[in-house]
């Protein structure tokens, strides 16, 4: 098993423009963004500090998250998939999409089959999401 948990790709854009392009490449996939964390506003609001542009999308693919809910109810606490995008540079930005084979794998989660196959399709779908920003 690989120590990294995610799925990096550095992508030209602003921000805004790369989490349209992250949004799009993910729906490809059968992926829906569910949430959207601003986390530049965020931390602005609650403790008035600056922030590089960033955000956590959070990615569900709804027969993925049924099939491993069923298998396991706790699963829901893995989900959904994460995906950040943050402002690295003037039109760049780095996107970080969770492995879903490292979350479906954790502890005594990799002890059921089911999710660690789910793991691996969904981990299927995210590569692709990511190489398509490539």
């Amino acid at each position: 098993m690989s120590d990294t948990f995610s799925i990096d790709v550095a992508v030209s854009g602003t921000h805004d423009e790369v989490v349209e392009k992250v949004t799009k490449a993910l729906a490809a996939e059968g992926f829906g963004v569910l949430t959207t964390i601003d986390v530049k506003a965020t931390l602005k609001k609650k403790i008035d500090v600056d922030f590089r542009p960033y955000s956590i999308l959070g990615a569900c693919n709804p027969g993925l998250a049924h099939q491993a809910l069923s298998a396991r109810a706790d699963v829901g606490l893995m989900l959904p998939c994460n995906v950040t995008v943050e402002e690295t540079a003037d039109n760049e930005c780095m996107v970080r999409f969770i492995d879903p084979i490292s979350v479906m794998t954790f502890k005594t989660l990799g002890q059921n089959e089911t999710l660690t196959r789910l793991g691996g399709e969904a981990g299927e779908k995210i590569a692709r999401a990511a190489e398509s920003l490539a």
